[in-house]
């Protein structure tokens, strides 16, 4: 039986993409670097670190650790800064609904994000009361495609992987989540998230009756 859900929080929750892609422009103009649209694709659901050495690779640059961690470390100043400018009007379409809808029918609900900002952004949305656990960039060592986020988030609510589901908008999340053994609802295209158990291409369509119903024998 279903007595869980574990949420991703960029571009499920609330969308901190713009945010990202401006930090990381931000960077790669002053370092000279060549970054777009499709290069920041690449940096779905995984972790800073994970990121900065995506964009160096695609650049051909190679540095020191140290460097790395500053360069990290200063993106991660721009992105936080900006932050502040989050509100309650920042969930995305249909998000808000579905985990008040969880609260009151009693699920245990948990976040499973790559972020190490994403305490800062609940508070921001004023959403913390939501969540039972909130997992982080902060919970676990290894990153998405690792299921260690989410077997973090459903052991600290008591809970077996099969007993949870996770909502997740990036490809390796839902490899996460396959891997760890979790039944998974995909946010976004076909090509990005097909093979989640289910998908959505939105929030907003992604309520509880609809996941309840394609899941219908684990209610």
């Amino acid at each position: 039986m279903i007595k869980g859900f574990i949420f991703d929080l960029d571009g499920v929750i609330t969308d901190t993409a713009e945010l990202h892609y401006d930090a990381w422009k931000k960077l790669a103009d002053e370092m000279g670097w060549e970054f777009d649209r499709d290069v920041n694709e690449k940096l779905r659901g995984i972790s800073r670190m994970d990121s900065i050495k995506a964009i160096m690779d695609h650049n051909g640059v190679s540095l020191d650790e140290n460097t790395i961690v500053e360069l990290a470390t200063k993106k991660n100043d721009i992105y936080v800064n900006s932050l502040d400018g989050m509100t309650q009007e920042d969930y995305l379409p249909g998000a808000r609904e579905l985990l008040t809808h969880l609260r009151s029918e009693g699920f245990s609900v948990a976040l499973g994000s790559a972020s190490k900002n994403a305490n800062k952004v609940l508070q921001q949305l004023k959403a913390t009361h939501y969540f039972d656990v909130i997992g982080d960039g902060n919970s676990v060592s290894k990153s998405k495609p690792a299921p260690d986020i989410f077997l973090f988030a459903s052991e600290k609510l008591g809970l077996r992987p099969e007993n949870c589901i996770v909502f997740e908008d990036a490809e390796k999340g839902i490899d996460a989540a396959k891997a760890g053994n979790f039944h998974s609802v995909g946010i976004g295209p076909e090509e990005r998230v097909g093979h989640a158990d289910i998908r959505f291409d939105t929030m907003k369509e992604a309520t509880l009756f609809e996941v309840k119903s394609h899941f219908k024998d684990l209610f």
